[in-house]
């Protein structure tokens, strides 16, 4: 079994690389939106983003799914109303100011 260390480094690593491959600027803007409000919609994230950049729905869903799922600092919950909302993990708040500067 990793240690908490080990599991820690292996998810700065795989978020370094995610962030490596963004050459528009739009995973680094979803992960400071993040940051900033702790817990989101893909929805309000859409909304967000679309002030700023051209994105569509399916496309942050996908974004959303692959944080939360292959690097695993996402937590998902259900809203009253039935829709999923994303937060960042409390414990890995400061790796990703860290890594994005947010």
């Amino acid at each position: 079994m990793r240690s908490p260390s080990e599991i820690r480094k292996i998810i700065e690593g795989r978020l370094r690389v995610y962030i490596s491959k963004d050459k528009t600027g739009i995973r680094r803007e979803v992960l400071r939106h993040f940051v900033k409000t702790k817990t989101l919609t893909i929805a309000e994230l859409v909304t967000e983003l679309q002030k700023h950049f051209t994105v569509t729905f399916h496309a942050i869903a996908s974004m959303v799914g692959i944080i939360a799922s292959r690097i695993g600092i996402l937590r998902s919950s259900r809203n009253a109303d039935g829709t999923n909302a994303y937060e960042l993990k409390e414990k890995y708040v400061d790796v990703v100011v860290r890594i994005v500067g947010a």
